[in-house]
C-alpha cells in the first residue's frame, strides 16, 4: 500500500492503521465492478489496470465520463455519504485495486481526526486531478459526507 501515490509520505503509524481497513480486489477486463444506483459501499484505488466510468441519464443511453488508471480513485460516492453510486464502473483492462468501505473510512476519520484530515486531503487530491480547480470543492464534499453519514 505504501507504494501507491496516495499513501506515499503518510506517517508510518497512520499507514499501519489504514492497512487494516483496505482489502485487495481484482477482476478481469469486462467486469462490472458496480452499477449506477446500487448501494455505494466501496472506494477503490487502482494498483494496475483501467476502469471506465459511465453515467446513464434517466431517459438515455450510458455516457462514458472518464477512464481511471493506476493510482486513480473511483467509487467515491461511498465516501461522500451517498447512498448509491452515481455512475457505473467497468474494468476495461484486468484490474488490481485496494478498496475500503466508506463507512469504515468515516469511522477511522472520527476516531483519528488528525490522520483523517490528512487522508481526506489525499483523497481530494486523487479525485480532483480529473477536474481543474476542484480540489477545495471535493475536499469540502468529502468532509461533509464524513460528518453527515457518521
Amino acid at each position: 500500500m505504501n507504494r501507491t501515490a496516495i499513501f506515499r509520505g503518510l506517517d508510518a503509524d497512520n499507514l499501519e492503521l489504514l492497512k487494516s481497513l483496505f482489502e485487495r480486489f481484482s477482476c478481469p477486463a469486462g467486469t462490472v465492478i458496480f452499477q449506477q444506483g446500487i448501494p455505494a459501499d466501496f472506494l477503490y484505488l487502482i494498483i494496475s489496470g483501467k476502469v471506465e466510468i459511465s453515467f446513464k441519464p434517466y431517459d438515455g443511453v450510458p455516457i462514458l465520463i472518464s477512464h481511471v488508471e493506476k493510482d486513480g480513485l473511483f467509487g467515491w460516492s461511498a465516501v461522500v455519504g451517498s447512498d448509491q453510486y452515481s455512475s457505473s464502473a467497468i474494468a476495461s483492462e484486468d484490474m488490481e485495486a485496494f478498496r475500503v468501505r466508506g463507512s469504515e473510512l468515516r469511522r477511522f476519520c472520527r476516531e483519528y481526526p488528525e490522520a483523517g484530515q490528512d487522508i481526506l486531503g489525499r483523497l481530494a487530491n486523487g479525485v480532483s486531478t480529473r477536474w481543474t480547480d476542484a480540489h477545495k470543492q471535493v475536499q469540502s464534499m468529502l468532509l461533509q459526507g464524513m460528518m453527515e453519514k457518521g
